[in-house]
């Protein structure tokens, strides 16, 4: 199967009423089915974390960096020992202590009550599967830890108790990247909309994913949108002050609790119901969905993310 069939693979799997408290039978399945597509690759961590005595799941699967990292001009290194040479203990330790912080990319799996999250969020999830297919058969410079949470529809409690767990570990992030929506596009002038004075500066056309980040993450906007760009898939980037404050639209998906605790993060969005009307309902469907706008975001955020 191409990249465009395995997508659309997921999605029939994953698209049902999946809400954890109405619909936990479609929730569970989804669980699952996450848990089984991340285990090719590694081992699956299920992290608890209890909401009002219910206790709710985290998909982890971390993926290690390359090792010896990469040389400048994105050679591969050469330990000693593969040269001929020894590599004494001091500097196994050196490169234990140079451990680069990890990338993290996340995308939830729950929705609200009676929509079977076509959009909402299971094609953040397929490309999410995806992007663990291609980063464990090709490692970064970077670890990677592909999370997928639940809970986002309640307040965005899954990767609150995700970004906590760094924050008390004083464990650094090299970028958070959460996976919102991004399959649903419309190439009609007027199809989008903005929050107040944005539409001046972008186009009116659905036709593009969008990139929202605080200032601290401008230059891997800059990176990630002129990757994706390249690959043949339209983006505008935003970046936001202040934690996106003063945009509320821009605090809607599981970035929040990261950008809250002082880690750099972007959200990836088709940008939701500035742009989809099945935003939260029943028809949340796949037959809505661009497959091969899907697929073009997923190429442009593989490409992107082996550039960070």
């Amino acid at each position: 199967m191409d990249l465009k069939e395995r997508l659309h693979s997921h999605l029939i799997q994953i698209v049902r009423d999946r809400n954890p408290y109405l619909a936990s039978e479609g929730h569970f399945y989804a669980q699952q089915y996450i848990r089984e597509q991340l285990a090719q690759w590694g081992t699956v961590e299920i992290d608890d974390f209890s909401v009002r005595g219910r206790i709710h799941h985290n998909l982890i699967l971390d993926l290690p960096p390359l090792s010896p990292p990469l040389a400048k001009g994105g050679k591969q290194e050469e330990s000693p020992a593969a040269s001929g040479g020894k590599q004494d203990n001091l500097g196994i330790e050196k490169q234990i202590k140079k451990r680069l912080p990890p990338i993290v990319i996340g995308a939830h799996y729950d929705t609200v009550p009676g929509s079977p999250g076509a959009d909402d969020n299971a094609t953040g999830v397929a490309v999410l599967l995806e992007l663990a297919r291609d980063i464990a058969s090709g490692p970064l410079k970077y670890p990677v830890q592909l999370v997928a949470f639940d809970m986002e529809e309640y307040g965005y409690l899954g990767s609150s108790h995700h970004a906590a767990k760094y924050k008390q570990q004083q464990e650094s992030i090299r970028l958070m990247i959460s996976l919102e929506m991004l399959g649903y596009c419309n190439h009609n002038p007027n199809s989008q909309t903005y929050p107040a004075g944005l539409k001046y500066f972008y186009p009116n056309s659905g036709n593009f994913i969008a990139l929202i980040g605080t200032l601290q993450t401008v230059p891997d906007l800059i990176n990630l949108s002129g990757k994706i760009r390249k690959s043949g898939q339209p983006c505008e980037w935003l970046p936001v002050p202040n934690r996106g404050l003063i945009v509320p639209d821009t605090r809607r998906s599981d970035h929040v609790p990261f950008w809250d605790n002082g880690y750099p993060a972007i959200m990836v969005t088709d940008t939701a119901n500035m742009r989809n009307p099945h935003y939260h309902r029943e028809s949340d469907r796949i037959e809505t969905l661009d497959l091969d706008f899907l697929a073009g975001v997923c190429q442009g955020l593989v490409k992107g993310i082996r550039h960070l």
